[in-house]
């Protein structure tokens, strides 16, 4: 979505709230000693007799949020400080550099209160104790959002997150070239034997198939995955599994109707062909679809990825979420941030002002996503999705893993050999062994 659009959405929202002068925060304050997790917290909701959470005397909040969003979050802050009397200072990060700049500058009290990133990078955040755990509205956020989401936002079995928003990616597809989604990656075959001709740069489907997170549906859809137990047990490897073959046996299948390098697919080059009608389908996220939309118009198609193997395609998905930090001087504050800001009222304007895909169940059903056939969409093939693993040894997996699609792709690599290759490169990292 432009720019534009989003800020006179986000001008239309504030109209409805006053005017709140946001505070600063102290460039060294003395840091808070840092809650840890305890049994409790892991094990049981919070009291609901227990008296209602109120934020510290005097609190003044920084939170991190990224340009792109901070048309919603600024509305939040005013809503927030109408309602609690809390200032809010709301500092610009972008999201994926937050977990590094908390683990940085957590200790030291530099650190914003709230901060917002995606939960792959919860397990390095948590195991180093620099984000409270989400107790006082544990029951709440367990209740009103997906499995999936909350399966995100959890490591080691301590709820930490409070989720907003779900991304994961679907099919675009061009309607003057393709009339109809294909439901199967045969189907996907087939029309694209009519359509490809690579001496004029036309392609019928094309995604990142080098790039793990997007080649996921080709591990996981039939029964594959990368740490057993739900992605937390790192002696459990299914990147070799019998399920993952089957699947790669459909990715295999696809460079007779993609012969390019894996290399030679970047998102800039399919981002020129699709807008330009060279590319009939792409695969990728909710960041394309606005100028997607400008490009094609009604023309632009959205759908799930298509089956393989017989299975509906699992993507991977990523969960946005706030966190408190744990060297807050103003825990309570931050928590009721963190909670009003991911209600279902707060979640739907983050979707009508960026495109977002709700996690709160009540807000996927609500008619403002049914009536998007984009966001719809997407929040279709996020309910068929898995979230990626939050453990630290998430980190070991790209390079190994990326390395064997590539090989596979471009060289024609056996698919069982070289994913057994990239399996003990992994257990290799994982056990601190790698080049011993």
């Amino acid at each position: 979505m432009k720019m534009k659009k989003v800020l006179t959405l986000a001008a239309a929202f504030t109209m409805a709230v006053s005017i709140t002068a946001c505070g600063g925060k102290s460039a060294t304050p003395e840091p808070a000693a840092p809650e840890s997790p305890s049994t409790e917290a892991k094990t049981s909701a919070p009291d609901q007799s227990a008296p209602e959470l109120k934020p510290e005397d005097g609190a003044k909040l920084v939170v991190w949020e990224s340009k792109d969003e901070r048309a919603y979050t600024d509305a939040v802050i005013k809503a927030f400080t109408e309602k609690y009397g809390v200032e809010v200072t709301l500092e610009e990060v972008n999201p994926t550099d937050q977990a590094g700049k908390l683990l940085q500058d957590g200790p030291s009290g530099m650190a914003a209160d709230v901060v917002m990133f995606p939960h792959d990078n919860l397990g390095k955040v948590a195991a180093a104790n620099l984000v409270l755990p989400n107790d006082s509205f544990e029951a709440e956020t367990r209740d009103q959002n997906t499995e999936a989401a909350i399966q995100g936002v959890t490591f080691n079995d301590v709820l930490y997150g409070y989720p907003r928003a779900a991304e994961t990616y679907l099919m675009y597809y061009n309607k003057d070239l393709i009339k109809e989604a294909p439901k199967s990656f045969e189907e996907v075959i087939e029309f694209s034997k009519t359509f490809t001709d690579k001496s004029k740069n036309k392609y019928g489907i094309m995604w990142e198939t080098g790039n793990l997170y997007f080649n996921y549906p080709f591990l996981a859809s039939t029964g594959g995955y990368i740490y057993g137990n739900g992605g937390t047990d790192i002696n459990d490897i299914g990147l070799n599994s019998e399920g993952t073959i089957k699947s790669m046996e459909v990715y295999s299948s696809l460079k007779e109707v993609l012969p390019v390098k894996s290399g030679d697919i970047t998102p800039d080059i399919k981002r020129g062909l699709f807008t330009s009608g060279d590319l009939a389908i792409d695969i990728n996220g909710p960041w394309e679809l606005g100028t997607y939309k400008e490009a094609l118009g009604d023309k632009l198609g959205v759908a799930p990825i298509p089956a393989i193997g017989g299975q509906p395609a699992v993507s991977f998905s990523g969960i946005k979420a706030w966190y408190v930090n744990s060297y807050s001087k103003y825990p309570n504050a931050a928590r009721l941030f963190a909670n009003f800001a991911t209600s279902e009222e707060a979640q739907l304007q983050l979707s009508e002002l960026v495109g977002s895909v709700p996690t709160n169940k009540k807000a996927q059903e609500s008619d403002q996503i049914k009536n998007d056939p984009y966001v719809s969409a997407f929040t279709e093939q996020f309910k068929n999705s898995q979230p990626m693993p939050s453990i630290p040894e998430m980190g070991n997996v790209w390079a190994p893993v990326g390395a064997a699609l590539a090989e596979i792709w471009d060289n024609n690599k056996d698919v069982k050999a070289t994913l057994d290759k990239a399996v003990t490169q992994l257990q290799e990292l994982n056990s601190g062994t790698a080049g011993k």
